[in-house]
Formats: structure tokens, C-alpha cells, sequence
């Protein structure tokens, strides 16, 4: 790849041949992401019929469409674009894009992605020279659009450069035109947009402070299992020799920057010069997230078909179109993300930072304000957790709920939504409890047609503040500082907590301050071990 194009997609690490028997059994098998368990019996979930996007410098190939492609390559398309039109055959094919694109909907035999059924759309910004944010917003816009407007995740495995920010001393504080973008496009296409992370030295950091997706750090193998984040992932505290890098390529106001870590170390992915090859990056680690999406909103999908059809189910009665919100699924995914191994299996892996810390001993752990860790996010995704997340159905706070469920809800101004728990809590098990709601902005919409325009801007309308809280019903004025999450500048609340007593809780998702409308939307998940 050319030099420019590395300098902006991150850091592939070390390209080499690799065995086929490797394929992508590590990063997507029990020592990754569990997922391949999902791809099995009794679950036969491969994302069938669930559209997800990718948006990149280049795009895939499509076989069929472009002259260029071949009958061995390992995956099918369901349509390729350049910007907001049909892409032209043989043009913008990129291979980074067609790595990307293996690890989410490969379907060779050693080579299978995440969800090989699912229906990937492939898109291309083109040439940087010709093309900054306001053509990377109109890409994903026309994304987001496909299926009938129904792309349930958007995958980012690139981004653009701070240098190239028209914003004069441009700093990482949303307000860049692609980040805005990115936040509107959620709200207004119900999309998850997950996002590559930044790997430093002027990589990619926009829109890696977007609010309402999932931006993700990539993990490296420590005795075959992904267990560490890769050192090239900036995140943690700006100090030592590269404080000035690091300051200028996270967060302003002490916002979280990583969501969540996937598997991006020794990758085997298909390139189209050189068939299979092993890849490292957070490029890599982002589409183990968007295929982690089409495997749950497929068994949300048979859900929702079953009971329409009044089909004997053995699924959750309490279901609805909400599962498909991508305030749910960015709530699930975090809170059943793996952060420390217990003897009951609930997690199966513990994930340490670059510093060989665990999250007990992050800031995040200790401090009601941080939500998550700087590094680490809620910790590594772990897919099959997710679907056991999602698959315990969604809860109403105005009845009792389960010890593990979701909800999509509302809040209003100055009150508070509460989740009683039926079951009473175990001392000393921990609870993990997430929230997620977006942040409001607005398309300067010149011409009134509902869509971005070249030329057109964004309003933000700033981020109404939430705070979540595990509280004792014994006690309920009495609020459990280490089983609170109260953040001031961030779209997600996350409480992973040591139950202090035996005894009844309930989850209270609280509306502390207005910042634009008066009743907020949000996703709930939570997972609790009863006594």
C-alpha cells in the first residue's frame, strides 16, 4: 500500500504468509471473541439477512462487477458505492478494504469471517487529494441509506488526520465535521457506527472522538489468547516521553476515548496479490465488532419474525423493534465485554493494559466520574456474552426484572427511571451495569431535503447528563459510591462494581441535566449474579 494511505488507515504492523490451518479461528474462535460457538448448533447464527456497512478510502471488490476480481476470492458483496452512487467497475478497489472486509463476511472454509451471510456494503471516499470530511460524511450517509435505509453497523476502519482538519488549532472535542456527522447519522439512521482507534503519530484520530458509536482499541495474544491491548493503541494518561502525542490525540475534558478492545494482533485475512497474509491493527479489530452486530440482530430478527408469525418460540416473550436501536446494542455489547476471569466462567478472559494492569486497578474502578478506561474501554469483546446479554430479553422498569436483561427507555428532566431487581444480589459477586444515549446534533439542512449536502454543517446541541446507580432498597437515600457511575462528559455510564451485602437492589437511571430536549432515549443492559 502506498505510504499516504498507511499513514491514514494506522499501522498494519507486519504483513507476512501464514498458515491456512491459522485462518481466523484465533481472533473469531473461544481464544478471540467466541463467536464461532454463534455459528454452531443450537444457535446457526451468520448474520443472514443483516445489512452492515464499511466505509473507507477504497472499497472491496465485488465479483461480478469488477474485472479485476477473481472467482477465489473468499466473500460476496451485496453492493459496492463510490461516495453517494454506484461504484464504477474497476475503480477504488483497495486492498485494505478487502482485508477489512474478509474478517467480517469471508465464507472460505479456513477463512471464515465473523458473519459470512451477512450483507456487507462496501463504500469508497477516493483519492485524499480530492476528498476531506464533507465526501467521508456523504459516504456514509449514502451507507447508511442502503436496505431501505436499515444498515444495522457501519464499520470505520479509517479516518482523517488532524493536520488535514480545517479548524484552526483542531483538537479531539467532537466538533470536527465527520465526528458531527458520525453522531447525527446514528440518530437519524439508527446505525452503530463503530470506529477504529487511533494508533498515533498523526493516525487517525477523527472521528475517534465521536459520541454516540463504539470506537475500539485492538488486543494482542499473550499464550494464544488475546488478552493485552497492543501497545501502538494510543489511550491512558499523557505522561512520560510522549505526553505532547498523546495530549494532542485523545479526548479533551477527561472524555473516554475507547469503547471497548477486539483481537487486531496476527490477523489472517485475504489480500488479492497475495491471497492469505497476517495483519495487525485496530483496522482489524473494529469489524470483529460490526460482524459481532449482524450475529445479534440476526437472533433478534428470528425473534421478532416468530412472534409476528405466532410460532411456538422458545424465545424471551418480552421482545420488540427497539432490539434493533443502536443504543441497545452499543449497551450490550459493552457490558458483557470481558475485564477479569472468574471461577464461574462469567468472564472468560482478564484483559490487561499496556502497563499490565487489570480494570480493578484502573482509575475507572476507583472513580465515579470515569465510566471507562482510557485503555481498555468496558474491556474486550467477548460475542457470545453479548448474545447471552441480549437473549435475556428486555425489562420494563414499571415491574420487577431478571438479574440479567436490556431495556430501551426514556427519561425525563430532574427524575428517574428504576429497575427493581427480582432477586436478591450475592455479596461480593459483581454487578455490571450500562447505559448509553446519544448526543444531539442537528443537520443545517439548506434545501430541506433531509439529507447532508456538500456544503451544508452541523448544530450541536450538547449531551444531556445521565447518571446511573446500583442502590439498595433497604436504604434507598443511601447511594453505594463504588456502584455509581456519574460522568459529566460522556454519552455512556458504566458500573462495574463488588456487591457490598446481600439484599435487594435496584438499578435507578437518572436524569441530572438538560442540555437540549427535556426527555432523553437510552439503552439499558445490566448482568447481576442472585444469591
Amino acid at each position: 500500500m502506498k505510504k499516504t494511505v498507511v499513514g491514514l488507515l494506522g499501522s498494519l504492523g507486519g504483513l507476512s504468509l501464514i498458515s491456512p490451518l491459522l485462518a481466523l479461528d484465533y481472533s473469531v474462535g473461544e481464544l478471540g471473541i467466541n463467536a464461532r460457538r454463534l455459528h454452531q448448533a443450537p444457535y446457526n447464527l451468520l448474520g443472514r439477512k443483516i445489512a452492515i456497512g464499511q466505509v473507507e478510502i477504497g472499497r472491496a471488490g465485488k465479483f461480478g462487477w469488477d474485472k479485476a476480481t477473481v472467482g477465489n476470492y473468499p466473500f460476496t458483496l451485496a453492493d459496492v458505492f463510490y461516495r453517494d452512487r454506484a461504484a464504477n467497475p474497476n475503480q477504488h478497489i483497495d486492498p485494505h478494504a478487502m482485508m477489512v472486509a474478509t474478517v467480517m463476511v469471508s465464507q472460505e472454509k479456513g477463512l471464515r469471517g465473523v458473519a459470512p451471510e451477512a450483507k456487507l456494503y462496501s463504500s469508497a471516499v477516493g483519492s485524499l487529494r480530492q476528498a476531506g470530511q464533507p465526501e467521508e460524511c456523504l459516504t456514509a450517509q449514502y451507507t447508511a441509506l442502503q436496505n431501505s435505509s436499515d444498515v444495522r453497523a457501519i464499520n470505520f476502519s479509517f479516518g482523517d488526520s488532524l493536520e488535514r482538519d480545517p479548524r484552526e488549532n483542531a483538537v479531539l472535542d467532537g466538533d470536527a465535521l465527520l465526528t458531527k456527522c458520525v453522531d447525527w447519522s446514528a440518530r437519524v439512521h439508527n446505525t452503530l457506527y463503530v470506529i477504529a482507534g487511533n494508533q498515533g503519530e498523526g493516525g487517525i484520530p477523527i472521528p475517534t472522538d465521536q459520541y454516540n458509536g463504539i470506537t475500539v482499541a485492538y488486543s494482542t495474544q499473550r499464550d494464544q489468547k488475546y488478552t493485552k491491548v497492543g501497545f501502538p493503541n494510543l489511550g491512558g494518561d499523557p505522561i512520560g516521553i510522549g505526553r505532547r502525542l498523546v495530549i494532542k490525540e485523545i479526548n479533551t475534558k477527561g472524555r473516554s476515548g475507547v469503547s471497548l478492545v477486539a483481537p487486531g494482533d496476527d490477523i489472517s485475512v485475504y489480500h488479492p496479490e497475495r491471497e492469505m497474509i497476517s495483519v495487525s491493527g485496530s483496522s482489524f479489530a473494529a469489524p470483529h465488532v460490526t460482524g459481532s452486530v449482524a450475529l445479534l440482530q440476526e437472533y433478534s430478527d428470528r425473534v421478532l419474525y416468530r412472534f409476528a408469525n405466532r410460532e411456538p418460540s422458545p424465545f424471551p416473550p418480552r421482545w420488540s423493534l427497539e432490539a434493533r436501536n443502536h443504543e441497545v446494542m452499543k449497551a450490550v455489547l459493552l457490558n458483557a465485554a470481558d475485564k477479569i476471569q472468574e471461577p464461574t466462567k462469567r468472564m472468560t478472559r482478564t484483559l490487561y493494559s499496556k502497563q499490565n494492569q487489570t480494570w480493578l486497578q484502573s482509575k475507572a474502578y476507583e472513580n465515579a466520574k470515569i465510566p471507562l478506561d482510557l485503555e481498555m474501554g468496558a474491556g474486550h469483546l467477548n460475542t457470545f456474552r453479548a448474545y447471552q446479554q441480549f437473549s435475556a430479553g428486555q425489562w420494563h422498569p414499571r415491574n420487577n426484572v431478571p438479574r440479567i436483561g436490556w431495556d430501551y427507555n426514556e427519561v425525563s428532566a430532574n427524575s428517574h427511571q428504576d429497575y427493581q431487581i427480582a432477586q436478591p444480589l450475592a455479596a461480593g459477586s459483581y454487578a455490571t451495569v450500562t447505559l448509553a444515549w446519544d448526543r444531539l446534533v442537528e443537520l443545517d439542512d439548506k434545501n430541506n431535503n433531509e439529507r447532508y449536502d456538500l456544503g451544508e454543517t452541523f448544530r450541536d446541541r450538547g449531551l444531556n447528563n445521565l447518571n446511573l446507580f446500583l442502590v439498595s432498597t433497604a436504604n434507598d437515600s443511601k447511594v453505594i459510591s463504588q456502584c455509581a457511575s456519574v460522568s459529566e462528559v460522556d454519552s455512556v455510564e458504566h458500573i462495574f462494581c463488588k456487591v457490598p451485602e446481600t439484599g435487594r437492589y435496584k438499578i435507578r437511571v437518572q436524569f441530572a441535566e438538560q442540555a437540549n430536549h427535556s426527555i432523553q432515549p437510552y439503552g439499558l443492559a445490566w448482568w447481576t449474579i442472585s444469591e
